[in-house]
């Protein structure tokens, strides 16, 4: 079943939250606020996951240039999220492989594939690019 876009539905969303470019740290605190609120929501309905992405994209613009960060290799990005989210090596078993694929991509002995990357952003609600 699929649902439907509901423009009508979508510009009230953005009349209550306006979204613009981020300028400032307070819209960066208030944009962060409703992205949290938005990736949490159970059954987000179609204008929410269009609202979603749209107030993702402009923190990651506003973070790209306020924050610049080294590049990290992606083992070592996934090494980090699963310390910070106390995330083991068996945790990942059948998200992304058997537990020899987790190792080998883990250690950085073996590159994450697409699939992967879209599977770890999945089980840790984060953008698949920090994979790839």
């Amino acid at each position: 079943m699929t649902l439907t876009f509901d423009q009508a539905a979508y510009s009230i969303l953005l009349s209550e939250v306006a979204p613009k470019v981020i300028e400032t740290e307070e819209e960066y605190d208030r944009a962060l606020a409703v992205a949290e609120r938005l990736t949490f929501c159970k059954n987000r309905t179609p204008e929410e996951q269009a609202l979603h992405k749209l107030i993702v994209t402009l923190i990651e613009v506003y973070e790209a240039q306020n924050y610049p960060m080294d590049e990290s290799a992606p083992h070592e990005v996934l090494q980090h999220i699963m310390e910070a989210s106390d995330t083991r090596q068996a945790d990942l078993v059948g998200i992304i492989g058997s537990s020899g694929v987790v190792s080998e991509v883990v250690n950085g002995k073996r590159s994450i594939s697409k699939a992967q990357a879209k599977a770890l952003a999945d089980y840790f609600k984060v953008t698949p690019s920090l994979f790839i």
